[in-house]
């Protein structure tokens, strides 16, 4: 299905842009009188919206999270070293060389490529498609939602971004040269064309053709969902320009997009009654936590399944396996380089090898470890205190014989090898949970966009006026309770009185790494705030003070054989995995059976020759030079500004 629908979008390339330039005035015409005639045609012109994910510094790199998303609280991004970059989310330069590039290979340009193919979708359909037949409506529906979901990303990313709702019809060059607006006037776009699409498009199993039940391919529950985010967004906090200047303006604030609170309470009654449609149709409270455990989710995601009714994913943007997206490459579980060449059985009795670019640029600030509750089923899932390391039994940086006591223990084994608390990596992406071959950093895992959880936490957050308490009416028959309940309980943990705090942690520890975090923090106003009240917090953890007092210096565990990991390997492989860890949780006590010659080994999360890995300069969540508050949007960079005849500009003192 994923293989499918990409070479349809390789081959809209020719529809669409006309293997040119997707902007000369002949290509709409070409495709409107014609194209959108057909359902076929007009699909694979939806299609070449899906190309442009797939391409270099778009959604297949850049735009998948590890370099989008951070850094938060609880997240922070580990690519090279230094305050430079660790800390660059706040103090991107114009030029950035990683996100920007010329002719237009960069996000900003991906991103209202995107835009348009879908705005001449829309336009074409609407002129020349049959919308009284149901896959017109659907390719319509499913327009609008892609449109809806890259402008939104747009908004999170810059703020204030150009109307681009009409397409380029040819007539006017300058009439590519879109000015930036105030976001609100995008919202309201976004709302009126989501609620449109919601009416359109069907439930997923119903979606025609290979649309049906396919989690890659959009439904009125993705419409529905992407709607509540908008909502939420807007009614919340944002920095903002206190007027919208154009040519810029240094006057900017953290404030309501929103002055009028019935307002936003308006927005928090859609919330409530578009969430509770999902739920009643789609998403069973009572039966949530069997039907979609959370390990297992992620475990499905990284094997590829995709039949809709299967998973808790209401979209993903999908990748074709081994071929394009970089998901799991920049947000996966560490890997050593002692690991390249390590052969794994796939499903199919192929092998893959284990690639040195797993970059795992995701890491997670150790405060956030600290803060699981115990029993959490997420934990283990989500943050992974190691990175695999493989033994060939020779001698070598890295190689620690310590960790093995046992004489037994094979030479040849791929291993999970403690880490540092600066080491901490993200969980919810790993290669021994893929079935397909892993192409030097193509590893084809789709990307998460939206799924039950986050409408049950709306929906919750929504009932109770988010953090303003500007409650709405909720007569749904649903109660914000029950729903945040639900998604404690599929962790494992008991129910929990539903307040504003409830919400900012709970959807701490259910989204990390899944980018979200970030922008959950900026429609609260909190964002400044949390990152530095986490460095504070990072500094008391060094002391062993406050909270932390009495935490353990160091972390003891115990290896076993793992029959699920080794049954992937060659039988001259050994694989070994904790079987025991203790140490790292809140309130841990140093194991009374602690025996080295019984296999337990102890080392320090915290301190390596006289090193301090909890130094809060290590982490640099922001640069101490800069107003955090301010700069929480990307600067729209210099080759976008320069190429727009004056129609960008930056505002927030970049």
């Amino acid at each position: 299905m994923k293989a499918k629908y990409f070479i349809l979008g390789a081959l809209a390339l020719t529809l669409v842009a006309c293997e040119k330039n997707f902007f000369e005035p002949e290509s709409p015409s070409a495709t409107g009188t014609s194209s959108f005639k057909s359902a076929l045609t007009t699909e694979q012109a939806i299609a070449g919206i899906y190309n442009v994910f797939g391409e270099d510094k778009s959604f297949r790199n850049r735009l998948c999270g590890g370099y989008s998303g951070l850094n938060t609280d609880i997240e922070y991004i580990n690519k090279s070293s230094g305050q430079g970059y660790t800390s660059a989310i706040y103090t991107l330069d114009k030029g950035q060389g990683d996100l920007s590039n010329q002719g237009g290979k960069d996000p900003w340009g991906y991103l209202t490529t995107a835009i348009e193919r879908a705005s001449t979708v829309v336009e074409g359909i609407r002129q020349y498609g049959d919308t009284t037949n149901a896959q017109f409506r659907y390719l319509l529906g499913e327009a609008l939602s892609l449109r809806a979901f890259c402008y939104l990303e747009m908004i999170k990313l810059w703020g204030d971004v150009p109307d681009m709702f009409e397409p380029f019809t040819g007539d006017d060059i300058n009439s590519l040269f879109k000015e930036k607006v105030d976001r609100n006037i995008l919202f309201d776009k976004l709302r009126v064309d989501l609620q449109e699409a919601a009416r359109l498009m069907p439930w997923s199993a119903a979606c025609p053709g290979s649309a049906a039940n396919y989690v890659g391919r959009p439904s009125k529950a993705f419409a529905l969902a992407l709607l509540a985010r908008v909502d939420m967004m807007y009614a919340g906090l944002a920095m903002r320009p206190d007027v919208f200047t154009k040519g810029g303006t240094s006057a900017c604030n953290v404030q309501y997009n929103i002055k009028d609170a019935s307002k936003r309470r308006a927005l928090y009654a859609e919330v409530v009654e578009v969430c509770a449609q999902i739920i009643k149709n789609e998403c069973d409270l009572n039966t949530f936590d069997t039907r979609y455990p959370f390990e297992q989710v992620w475990r499905d995601l990284c094997s590829d399944v995709t039949d809709y009714s299967k998973m808790e994913f209401i979209w993903v943007i999908p990748f074709m396996d081994a071929t394009r997206g970089q998901v799991l490459c920049i947000n996966g579980l560490k890997m050593d380089p002692s690991c390249a060449g390590v052969m794994i059985n796939t499903e199919d009795g192929d092998t893959k090898t284990v690639q040195t670019k797993v970059q795992g640029m995701v890491r997670i600030v150790p405060t956030f470890l600290w803060d699981f509750e115990d029993g959490d089923l997420r934990r283990d899932v989500t943050v992974c205190p190691f990175s695999w390391m493989y033994d060939n039994g020779q001698s070598g940086a890295g190689k620690d014989p310590s960790i093995f006591p046992y004489d037994e223990l094979a030479d040849k084994k791929l291993y999970q090898k403690l880490a540092t608390a600066q080491q901490m990596n993200l969980g919810k992406y790993r290669v021994e949970w893929m079935k397909h071959k892993y192409n030097l950093n193509e590893d084809g895992v789709d990307m998460p966009v939206i799924r039950y959880a986050d409408v049950l936490l709306m929906f919750a957050e929504a009932t109770i006026g988010s953090k303003e308490g500007n409650v709405p009416k909720n007569e749904t028959g649903i109660s914000g309770q029950d729903a945040f309940n639900a998604v404690r309980k599929r962790a494992g943990l008991p129910a929990k009185s539903l307040d504003f705090d409830a919400i900012v942690a709970e959807r701490a520890f259910e989204f990390c790494g899944e980018n979200i975090r970030k922008y959950d923090l900026m429609r609260w106003g909190m964002l400044g705030s949390q990152l530095k009240k986490t460095m504070d917090r990072l500094a008391n953890m060094q002391a062993g003070t406050g909270e932390f007092a009495g935490r353990l210096d160091s972390v003891y565990f115990k290896y076993k054989l793992s029959p699920e990991v080794i049954s992937q390997f060659p039988d001259s492989i050994h694989a070994y995995v904790f079987d025991t860890i203790v140490g790292i949780q809140k309130g841990a006590v140093r194991p009374a059976t602690y025996d080295k010659s019984k296999g337990w080994v102890a080392k320090s999360l915290y301190t390596k020759d006289e090193e301090q890995y909890l130094d809060p300069a290590k982490y640099f969540l922001y640069s101490p030079t800069t107003n955090v508050d301010r700069h929480q949007y990307w600067p729209i960079f210099q080759v976008n500004i320069d190429a727009s005849k004056g129609a960008l500009w930056n505002d927030y003192d970049y």
